[in-house]
C-alpha cells in the first residue's frame, strides 16, 4: 500500500472529554485543534504484581499533570518537559486505526508533543522489544501514516543513563514559583556563558546555598546549558542557551 493510499484508510478515535465523548475523524482532515484537547485514551489502575509503573507527572511545559503507564515513558517525558521547543505534550493523545494488508489495524502512540518545528507523534519501547515482528510492523504503518501529514514520528528507547539522571535531577528545580524572585532576576543580568556551575553560585553577595536552585532553575530552562552526557557536578561550564 502506498502511503497516499495508507492515509486515506487511516482514521482516528479522540476522547474528548473524562465522561466517554469520542469523536472519530479521517486522520488526514483531523484537526490539530481536536488533537491537542485530547484527553487521554487510556486510563491505568495500581495493582499489586502489576509489571509497569504508571503515574502522574507535574509538567512544567503543560502546567498540570500528565500520565506516563511505564518507567520509561516517565523518561520521555522528563526530556520533553526539559526541551525548550516543546510547548504541549498529550499523553496517550488518540487511537489510529487503519486498513493495512486486508486486516483492521489499532494503535495508541504514547505521546504527541507539540513543538516549535510542528507535530511529533511519539512511542515508547524498550530496545530489545523493537525487534519483534509485531511491534517493528505496527510502528511502520504508524510511522507512514504521521508522516503522511508532514509530522515527524519518533520511537524512544533507552536514552543514555547520565543524561537521564542529570534531567531527572534538574526536574527538581522545575516549579518557577519555588524559586527566589530577585535572585534569579540577578543572576539572569550575569554574564554566565564560560562559567562553571561553582563560579555561578558565588557570582552575587547572597550564601551558595541559596544560589544553587537559582543556577539549576536556569539550566532546566535553558537560560544556559551544560554537557549533560556525565553526571553533574560544580565544575560543569556553562553555555548560553539557544
Amino acid at each position: 500500500m502506498s502511503t497516499a493510499d495508507l492515509a486515506r484508510s487511516v482514521h482516528v478515535s479522540v476522547r474528548k472529554s473524562n465522561e466517554g465523548l469520542i469523536e472519530e475523524r479521517e486522520w488526514a482532515t483531523a484537526p490539530l485543534a481536536l488533537l491537542r484537547s485530547a484527553r487521554p485514551w487510556r486510563t491505568f489502575r495500581w495493582y499489586k504484581g502489576q509489571r509497569h509503573y504508571s503515574g502522574t507527572y507535574w509538567s512544567a511545559t503543560v502546567g498540570d499533570h500528565v500520565i506516563y503507564e511505564s518507567r520509561l515513558e516517565l523518561g520521555r517525558l522528563l526530556f520533553a518537559d526539559f526541551a525548550p521547543e516543546v510547548r504541549q505534550i498529550i499523553a496517550q493523545p488518540f487511537l489510529l486505526k487503519a486498513e493495512v494488508q486486508g486486516k483492521l489495524r489499532r494503535h495508541i502512540p504514547d505521546y504527541l508533543l507539540l513543538t516549535d518545528d510542528g507535530p511529533v507523534v511519539v512511542d515508547v519501547k524498550p530496545r530489545h522489544r523493537l525487534e519483534r515482528p509485531e511491534v517493528a510492523f505496527t510502528f511502520a504503518w504508524t510511522e507512514e501514516a504521521v508522516r503522511s501529514r508532514g509530522w515527524r514520528y519518533e520511537v524512544w528507547s533507552e536514552p543514555p543513563p547520565h543524561e537521564l539522571e542529570n534531567v531527572r535531577f534538574l526536574a527538581g528545580y522545575r516549579r518557577d514559583w519555588l524559586i527566589n524572585t530577585s535572585l534569579l532576576e540577578g543572576l539572569r543580568g550575569q554574564e554566565l556563558d564560560g562559567r562553571s556551575v561553582g563560579e555561578a553560585v558565588r557570582l552575587l553577595p547572597e550564601d551558595p546555598r541559596r544560589m544553587k536552585p537559582v543556577v539549576l532553575h536556569l539550566l532546566w530552562t535553558g537560560h544556559v546549558r551544560t554537557d549533560l552526557r556525565r553526571p553533574l557536578s560544580m565544575k560543569h561550564v556553562l553555555r548560553r542557551g539557544a
